[in-house]
């Protein structure tokens, strides 16, 4: 049986404060726990009996047996599913010198959660490891980004940092360090040599890069719209956006 007062704890992580405070977010449906078990320390499962059946040697410090409305109570989707459990959150170290060895994703005041969510499951799918976020960008663990990813948060590290002085540093200590922006007035993209290190920079869906972080951008990239000339969208969805930028950088 669950409880009220696990229904209670599991709503309140809905706040990005309580999720700091307990140390735990949320996962719903087969698929995302499934991804998320290995990765994670699992500290609650509520499923189904079907579920649990089926997983006879989960591994997760405690396991409650709930009933459809219980899930449904306590679930922050429309069409609850048979499981749902509570994860520690990840506290994963600001790694040195990773960009002039990978290629990372930086993120300038992301507000979305699907924007967010989208961007994590874009980066897992072309292999980067590492997206570094604004303070002002979309907590990676809110039930909606958690959803949104498909467990894809569980391979990428999200490192939140100060961006502009985090920016200013690499080019500071690393000028080697390719830093790329997409913007309108940049080079187009199909044209332009990419690295397969550095950091990919993408802006705030209504306002785009910042000034701050602007000045940190050493390759200013466009993508353009077909066929040239012709009218159409005024911009791209930041997420879409991010998977064409990874495909042409990948591709080369």
């Amino acid at each position: 049986m669950l409880s009220k007062a696990k229904i209670k704890l599991i709503q309140s992580l809905e706040l990005k404060k309580k999720r700091r405070e307990e140390r735990l977010f949320v996962a719903e449906g087969p698929k995302v726990v499934g991804d998320l078990l290995p990765y994670f320390t699992c500290r609650l499962i509520v499923a189904s009996n079907s579920w649990l059946e089926q997983h006879p040697h989960i591994k997760a410090d405690e396991v409650i047996e709930a009933t459809t409305d219980e899930l449904r109570k306590a679930s922050f989707l429309k069409a609850p599913q048979d499981v749902l459990a509570l994860f520690e959150l990840p506290d994963y170290p600001t790694p040195d010198n990773i960009s002039d060895k990978e290629l990372c994703l930086a993120l300038d005041d992301i507000q979305d959660p699907g924007n967010l969510g989208t961007i994590i499951r874009v980066a897992d799918w072309f292999g980067i490891r590492h997206i570094f976020c604004s303070i002002g960008t979309t907590d990676a663990y809110s039930p909606k980004t958690v959803q949104a990813s498909m467990g894809a948060v569980a391979r990428v590290q999200m490192h939140y940092v100060d961006l502009p002085q985090y920016l200013s540093a690499v080019r500071s200590n690393h000028p080697q360090t390719p830093i790329y922006g997409t913007f309108l007035e940049g080079s187009n993209i199909y044209n332009e040599p990419l690295s397969t290190s550095g950091i990919i920079v993408m802006g705030n869906e209504g306002n785009g890069i910042s000034d701050p972080v602007k000045q940190t951008v050493s390759h200013k990239l466009f993508i353009p719209n077909y066929p040239e000339g012709c009218v159409t969208s005024e911009s791209l969805n930041v997420a879409i956006a991010t998977a064409i930028t990874c495909s042409e950088f990948r591709r080369r």
